[in-house]
């Protein structure tokens, strides 16, 4: 009797567990159902694959466990005599193993769910979010933005490159990314940039300032950020002369070509001879510009002496004497040339040349480089011809140099010495120093890698500005000319186009090669290597001079690197 009421018991209890179970499926699955449609509706594919992996785990922890209750239960039940005995008939309940688990059966579900912030209605300055990156990037691709690694803050600038998208497209230009403008910029029908007739803003006064430096711009008072009917005139002209379609639209060809050194422009160049010239030449003789006599022909020395002339004046360097070219020529506040250890063109070139002719420098060092055979020549000839024996090449010395009357060396009596005989200057790794070679320049100045740095550094946060050359704000090439130009070495501006091939360095060519104090160059823009894989730059898409790491983006778009130091 008792063996038939425990059977009876067992089977009640089974049958129990099993309805348990049923209704435990039934609301997991009714309620796992809504869940997912909820979320899968908001295209949160993370956030629900998490959910369902937690879902299964609850379903398994709960089969489990109410399994291992119910034969805890049967197992570790007191049993009498008789149900041992009606056991001991039964091989099958016999044969139920305990379930006696230690310590936590299944991993916690304290976890974090990736979550990303939900993206602004509105996007505006201040604003900072991923999806800013992908925005800035489509912008830089369309013409509207300075090349630069995408961030995801929107700054001035970023709001600048929106308000003349949005001109070109007839919306709003309040800066601000709602979902028209969004959608309009990543569409694959946007529009590159092209400036037109009845445009304003601040490109249309950028590019009308090139264009009257260009002289296809007849009066300053011409540019006024309004594209007007002259300046369509004038980039037709500009088209017409350089070999582009005439559309008297400023789209990214023409505007590449504006500020370019290949650019043909319409005033005084090449060839040309007059009066107007002359008065130059002469002028930029006294600033010791011009290697050769002033004769009012427009020749190579003329565009050499010119384009020495913008690189010292902060002017773009194209060699042509356009409006503020000449203003600044004629001012007194004129910058002038002065020739020393380190630097390299073709003005040192035409002076080793003159050293040579009055005896003082070997043929050998006609290179283009000045250095220290060169920086000796220098200060032998001053010294006989009674100037100033600095070893710099300024106008007194050049003047000098293109006289009839300059005196040759003293004639000495040759020693027999080992120095003698080894020609040229030893340095202290034993290496041949002739000076005039063309591969970089040793530096000697009281700057180095650790001085670059720490003078980048201190400008950390200076707002990002076009053309801006500092110190109170810069573009990526103005800084990278500032930086060099407070750090003891003398370099003239160029644009990170310039940088590309300024040969002037030891060249980097493989990315992995970078180290600090190397100037880099990508697609676009320059920075200057900080170390441990950083670059510090003016960055457009931050708005102002940042640190970041030096990594894809920068190495994706690599160019060249040079070494300074």
């Amino acid at each position: 009797m008792k063996k038939r009421n425990n059977k009876e018991n067992k089977k009640g209890d089974k049958k129990g567990i099993a309805k348990n179970i049923d209704e435990f499926f039934s609301y997991i699955r009714r309620n796992f159902i809504k869940i997912k449609n909820y979320l899968t509706n908001r295209a949160n594919f993370k956030v629900v694959a998490v959910l369902a992996t937690a879902a299964v785990i609850v379903c398994v922890y709960g089969i489990v466990a109410v399994s291992g209750a119910f034969l805890n239960s049967q197992h570790y039940a007191t049993p009498s005599s008789a149900q041992l005995a009606d056991e001991d008939t039964d091989n099958s309940t016999a044969q139920i193993m305990a379930l006696s688990p230690t310590g936590a059966q299944f991993p916690s579900l304290d976890m974090e769910v990736p979550t990303t912030a939900p993206v602004p209605e509105f996007i505006r300055i201040g604003v900072q979010h991923p999806i800013i990156k992908d925005l800035q990037e489509r912008l830089m691709y369309l013409g509207f933005m300075e090349n630069d690694e995408p961030s995801d803050y929107y700054g001035p600038v970023t709001e600048a490159a929106v308000k003349i998208f949005q001109r070109q497209n007839n919306l709003s230009q309040d800066g601000i990314v709602g979902k028209s403008t969004y959608e309009m910029i990543m569409s694959d029908d946007a529009k590159f940039y092209a400036a037109k007739s009845g445009d304003s803003g601040d490109d249309i006064y950028r590019i009308q300032s090139r264009l009257y430096e260009l002289g296809y711009l007849a009066q300053e008072s011409l540019v006024n950020g309004t594209f007007g009917d002259k300046t369509e005139e004038a980039v037709k002209k500009l088209q017409e002369i350089n070999s582009l379609e005439q559309d008297g639209r400023v789209g990214l060809k023409t505007l590449n070509l504006i500020y370019s050194d290949e650019v043909k422009a319409n005033l005084l160049a090449y060839g040309e001879k007059s009066d107007v010239v002359l008065a130059l030449q002469k002028r930029l003789f006294e600033l010791g510009y011009m290697t050769s006599v002033p004769d009012g022909s427009y020749g190579n020395d003329t565009i050499i002496a010119v384009k020495a002339f913008q690189s010292k004046n902060d002017q773009v360097v194209d060699g042509y004497l356009g409006p503020s070219t000449r203003a600044s020529i004629l001012s007194g506040n004129a910058v002038p040339n002065g020739l020393s250890l380190g630097d390299q063109s073709e003005q040192v070139k035409n002076v080793q040349k003159m050293l040579n002719k009055w005896g003082y420098l070997d043929a050998d060092n006609i290179s283009g480089y000045f250095g220290e055979a060169t920086e000796q020549a220098v200060k032998a000839f001053q010294s006989r011809n009674s100037l100033s024996s600095d070893g710099s090449v300024g106008a007194l010395t050049i003047a000098k140099l293109m006289s009839d009357n300059a005196r040759r060396p003293a004639p000495v009596v040759p020693k027999t010495t080992a120095a003698a005989r080894g020609g040229g200057t030893k340095k202290s790794n034993g290496k041949n120093n002739k000076g005039g070679g063309g591969g970089a320049p040793a530096y000697t100045g009281g700057g180095g890698v650790g001085t670059l740095l720490s003078v980048a550094s201190s400008k950390l946060g200076t707002p990002y500005v076009w053309g801006a050359k500092g110190p109170g704000a810069f573009d990526c090439s103005g800084f990278v000319y500032w930086c060099l130009n407070n750090s003891g070495v003398k370099q003239s501006y160029l644009t990170s186009a310039g940088w590309q091939s300024v040969g002037r360095y030891t060249r980097i060519s493989n990315f992995s090669d970078l180290r600090a104090g190397d100037i880099v160059v990508v697609s676009g823009h320059v920075g200057i290597c900080a170390g441990g894989g950083t670059v510090i730059d003016a960055s457009s898409s931050n708005g102002r001079v940042v640190t970041r790491s030096l990594g894809g983006w920068w190495q994706r778009n690599f160019i060249v690197g040079w070494r300074i130091f």
